[in-house]
């Protein structure tokens, strides 16, 4: 699974944890910056093993595969998650396909699931690591939402939130969300939230292009807005927004929380 920062990769990762059967355990995964020998331990350690880096790595791997076994006669099936797995060294790739070569005469021993951003799909891609490349069987890109994906997102995290009321933002609104968000879910959070908090404290009920964009001006990594008076407007209405926006946000069933 990949995709830019922002798209949601870890928020699915911890997902596919909350959803396993009691068939299948997770090995979760991090930060897997790791050498080849501290991921075998890292792996070990989730399998229940006492394991550290000054073990025999062939005797480590000897445990592990005697492990898998095991779980595999209890009917269990270990599941690999590793976030941000455009962080893995070459070489602890490689260390990672021969963990898959752990089988028995009817199934794989492991599975793996790899979460990182397309630097990873830049990886996967070198002829170094080609068997690796061959040993995905399913892949996933996470793409930026397009504007009616945004309209509807905005819906639903609303609905969500307990409104019911008429619609917040504008179709201008949602066009310039779109434009200063790229379409990254976490930048629509972020701008969306405050473009609210400025649409309440200037007493409005819609969320106008105007907020959006001065919200934008104020939020590292957003697209340049179409208009410069964003930042302007931001630090006019800022104080108003501090003093009354922040309070109401604390209150319960607060907006995009």
């Amino acid at each position: 699974m990949s995709g830019e920062v922002g798209t949601g990769k870890t928020m699915l990762c911890r997902m596919l944890l909350s959803e396993l059967r009691e068939d299948e355990r997770a090995i979760y995964i991090p930060n897997p910056h790791l050498m080849p020998s501290m991921l075998r331990v890292a792996v070990a350690r989730e399998l229940g093993l006492e394991a550290d880096s000054r073990l025999d790595q062939n005797l480590l791997l000897s445990r592990i595969q005697d492990r898998l076994i095991e779980l595999g006669h209890e009917g269990i099936r270990p599941i690999v998650c590793l976030d941000e797995a455009q962080a893995m060294p070459d070489e602890t790739l490689e260390a990672l396909r021969l963990l898959t070569n752990l089988e028995t005469e009817k199934r794989k021993l492991l599975q793996v699931v790899l979460f990182g951003q397309p630097e990873l799909d830049e990886k996967l891609a070198k002829p170094s690591l080609r068997q690796v490349r061959q040993r995905i069987a399913w892949s996933c890109r996470l793409e930026p939402y397009d504007r009616n994906d945004i309209a509807a997102y905005l819906d639903h995290r609303l609905a969500v939130a307990g409104y019911d009321g008429h619609r917040l933002f504008r179709d201008g609104a949602v066009d310039a969300l779109h434009r200063t968000s790229g379409g990254i879910p976490r930048l629509i959070n972020i701008i969306a939230h405050k473009a609210l908090m400025l649409t309440y404290g200037r007493g409005g009920d819609t969320v106008r292009v105007a907020d959006v964009e001065a919200a934008a001006a104020d939020t590292d990594g957003a697209l340049e807005s179409a208009s410069n008076r964003g930042r302007t407007w931001l630090l006019a209405a800022g104080l108003v927004a501090l003093a009354i926006g922040v309070l109401a946000l604390l209150r319960p069933g607060g907006l995009l929380p």
